[in-house]
């Protein structure tokens, strides 16, 4: 990316930790700050979080008329995204520069993700089921254990509101490759209850996942397969609770998202997978004291992956053919409590248990395992001085025990910014995949000597909120012992060490018709084992990029544009595979014609760049959108 490029986005890229967040107003009209509560697993203002959040809210998305969640966060601080082709195809993100694996993802408290790869399914997730979404960056693992390195991702889906009545909803989406999506529900509640239920489905023909010739077989997606790989889904989520008098609350939430996807493949890995995942939970809380809330969840999530090559499918493992099927899932329950020691003191301690079991007729060495996490977090605030601290202790069948801890400080300035630091410890166990999958064609794929991966991190950041203005900056290091990544056979191994320096910012104004919002990260996420490559980049994160967005309301009518730009990247831990940067244009508007009605349209990648973000995997060029939407405000 020309320096050009990032000296204009440093001009817009100092802003608050919740750039995305709901514009609500006081009775002086200025915006008032969002609250969080995956950052502290309570509810706190973004402020009060002392870490970098940011917030996208329902109507962020229906704003940004994003086609997938990997369209929602590409450009937002410390993320970066690799799609092996287009809508449909896996997508992995790197926190913070860190692995796709150490980033948590819940959805609805839940945690999901595959027990075999470890990596989250982010391209299965419908973004209609979506209402909010909050990006917690930095080691979370004090709270949540295992996974929580790089930071906390962490979706709710649509609820219904009390007093909201029925409502019902729908929307329908046309563009190109054959692009349809569609999306119908009801939500409603009363003075107690709430409820909401939907079902979706989208399609879409699809580009070539692959643009490999024969040339260049021994590297990528290994095989020259230059058909559109079209991808099809069917979803469904709903939920339902109910709130006592004396304040004691039930939920259940429930999500299922089912996907046929082509993908660039052969006869040893297939090319077609039908794949579905599932994710339910329940919650109960109450307080038997005024000064105690209990909180009692639990919940299962589920990824399964059926494999077929042309047709056939893969029932048995075997050298020659692959396999045929993955089906994990993940039980987990917790009790938390939240005791409030004085009106600024609260005292939070809980057990987590989860357990991670694989079906597959892959001979796995081991099939299940658990992990009991015990946590204490305190939070207290002593004038303009607030302080955080939170232990953890984990028991893991497999790797034994671990302890994590994090401290915060946060100085708010009167009617000024808010400076904090913070210091956090992680750790991350190895995947069933990095374990124990077995050799391929006698070909070692596994590496069951693998280490935990453990972290240590500082931050320090410099935010602020000034009416409809916002403006920050954090800078980080992260040194990180044990790193999993491949070597240049594709076998996993460990680096000794890593280490990851980066400053994010961002700036922003909502001011009359107007809201623009910008973002900037730089980024240096280096191996540093001393060996060989000591020094090179890790595979598949950008060092710089950067992120503009623009929109003008004109009464009923709005206009937007996001302007991305990305900086170069390697695709192995050698950095011999290269990919340049890049820059995308993309073009909004949307028209509401008639109360709770709107037309929304889309044009994506106006300049039609072409761009990888996995070596040799196409990415989409210019795409037009057009939707039609009924949603009661």
């Amino acid at each position: 990316m020309k320096k050009s490029t990032l000296a204009a986005a440093l001009l817009l890229s100092l802003a608050a930790p919740a750039a995305f967040a709901q514009s609500t107003s006081d009775q002086n009209n200025n915006t008032l700050e969002p609250v969080v509560v995956t950052a502290t697993r309570t509810a706190v203002t973004a402020n009060d979080a002392l870490s970098s959040v940011t917030v996208i809210t329902r109507e962020d998305i229906e704003r940004l008329q994003p086609t997938s969640v990997a369209d929602l966060l590409t450009g937002l601080p410390g993320v970066s995204l690799a799609q092996t082709g287009g809508i449909g195809q896996q997508t992995s993100l790197f926190l913070r520069g860190t692995n796709a694996t150490h980033v948590l993802v819940l959805i609805d408290g839940v945690r999901i993700g595959s027990v075999s790869s470890g990596l989250p399914a982010l391209e299965q997730i419908p973004v209609e089921a979506i209402d909010r979404i909050e990006i917690v960056r930095g080691p979370r693992a004090s709270l949540y254990g295992s996974d929580a390195l790089g930071g906390v991702i962490q979706i709710f889906t649509k609820h219904g509101q009390p007093n909201g009545g029925i409502s019902p909803s729908v929307s329908v989406t046309g563009g190109s490759h054959g692009y349809v999506n569609g999306q119908a529900g009801v939500s409603g509640g009363d003075s107690h209850l709430w409820y909401n239920a939907s079902l979706g489905g989208e399609y879409t023909g699809g580009i070539p996942a692959c643009r490999m010739g024969a040339a260049e077989l021994g590297v990528a997606c290994f095989v020259d397969d230059p058909r559109n790989d079209a991808y099809r889904n069917w979803n469904g989520f709903a939920n339902v609770g109910y709130r006592w008098d004396d304040g004691t609350e039930l939920a259940f939430d429930w999500l299922r998202s089912k996907s046929n996807v082509e993908y660039a493949g052969s006869p040893y890995s297939g090319d077609y997978a039908i794949e579905d995942q599932y994710v339910a939970g329940a919650r109960l809380s109450f307080t038997p004291l005024s000064i105690w809330k209990v909180t009692l969840s639990a919940g299962q999530s589920r990824d399964d992956d059926n494999t077929f090559y042309q047709g056939t499918y893969y029932g048995v493992y075997d050298a020659r053919m692959g396999t045929g099927y993955f089906d994990s899932r993940r039980n987990q329950a917790s009790w938390q409590n939240d005791i409030t020691l004085s009106t600024d003191q609260l005292l939070t301690v809980g057990v987590d248990y989860e357990q991670e079991h694989i079906t597959s007729d892959t001979a796995y060495e081991e099939t299940t395992r658990g992990d009991t996490g015990t946590f204490a977090q305190y939070q207290g605030t002593f004038g303009q001085n607030e302080v955080q601290l939170a232990a953890r202790h984990d028991h893991n069948d497999q790797f034994g025990n671990h302890n994590t801890g994090s401290a915060a400080w946060g100085y708010h300035f009167e009617n000024g910014p808010t400076l904090f630091v913070n210091y956090g410890s992680a750790f991350h166990a190895p995947t069933f995949d990095d374990l124990y999958f077995p050799a391929f064609g006698g070909v070692p794929t596994s590496n069951p000597d693998l280490k935990p991966e453990t972290s240590r991190s500082f931050e320090a950041g410099l935010n602020q909120q000034l009416g409809h203005w916002n403006w920050g900056v954090d800078a980080y290091q992260t040194s990180i012992t044990n790193l999993i990544t491949l070597n240049s056979e594709f076998i996993p191994m460990n680096l000794s060490r890593a280490r990851i320096r980066g400053i994010e910012g961002q700036f922003g104004f909502n001011v009359d018709d107007w809201r623009v919002q910008s973002y900037l990260t730089l980024l240096q996420p280096k191996n540093d084992d001393g060996g060989p490559d000591n020094g090179d980049i890790l595979p598949r994160r950008a060092e710089r990029t950067a992120r503009v967005d623009v929109d003008r309301r004109f009464d009923k009518f709005n206009i937007g544009a996001t302007f991305f730009a990305s900086g170069k990247r390697y695709d192995d831990v050698a950095n011999v595979y290269r990919m340049g940067g890049y820059a995308t244009t993309d073009l909004r508007a949307s028209y509401s014609f008639a109360p709770s009605w709107q037309v929304e349209a889309k044009l994506a990648n106006v300049f039609d760049h072409h761009y990888e973000t996995a070596y040799y995997y196409n990415q989409l060029g210019r795409t037009w959108y057009l939707t039609l939407r009924y949603s009661p405000k």
